[in-house]
């Protein structure tokens, strides 16, 4: 008997690894091709997750953010702040944070003065971002790795250096998904 339940505890084991390891390839696979759609240098891309981890960073220590949930994104320099925060001050000490970086360039900040959402709102909005870029990744003309698109309690927000166009669609596709209750275009145009 014990030898069954090793040889089955084994056999689970191998497919819990080779799930792993499709799962690494498959994430692997996408940020590969994310990367082949972007047609930002590699410099920029890097220097906006620079950006992007120094905001958080810095954020995260600051003890006074305790009762706030911040999302930060960044493109091409671009700054965008999102979520919720107790107080004005708040609010404005995020954006100061984020504007003592020194490669920061332009500050969207979106933050809104109320509790932070709720776990379940923000599932909901991982699931509404899912779509939108799949179906930008599915529609002509659309290079899925040129548009960022970062939602929050509802609200799309879509960056990205885009044609005019190519900035019409993004937006008509991102207000056809189910929840999405407002489109917000932060787009630098080609």
């Amino acid at each position: 008997m014990k030898k069954i339940v090793f040889i089955l505890s084994m056999m689970l084991m191998t497919c819990f690894i080779q799930g792993c390891f499709f799962v690494a390839g498959a994430a692997a696979g996408a940020a590969a091709v994310v990367v082949v759609y972007d047609h930002r240098k590699l410099e920029n891309i890097l220097l906006d997750n620079q950006i992007t981890h120094q905001a958080a960073e810095k954020i995260n220590a600051n003890h006074d953010f305790k009762g706030s949930h911040i999302e930060i994104a960044c493109f091409n320099r671009v700054v965008l702040l999102v979520g919720q925060t107790p107080t004005p001050e708040l609010r404005q000490e995020a954006e100061d944070i984020v504007r003592s970086i020194p490669d920061a360039g332009r500050i969207y900040n979106q933050i809104i003065i109320r509790a932070p959402t709720s776990s379940i709102t923000r599932t909901s909005d991982s699931w509404i971002t899912a779509k939108i870029k799949t179906q930008l990744l599915a529609t002509k003309g659309m290079q899925s790795g040129t548009v960022k698109v970062v939602t929050e309690n509802g609200i799309v927000y879509l960056m990205g250096m885009v044609t005019r166009e190519q900035a019409d669609i993004a937006a008509t596709i991102s207000s056809q998904v189910d929840g999405v209750q407002q489109v917000v275009k932060i787009f630098q145009y080609k």
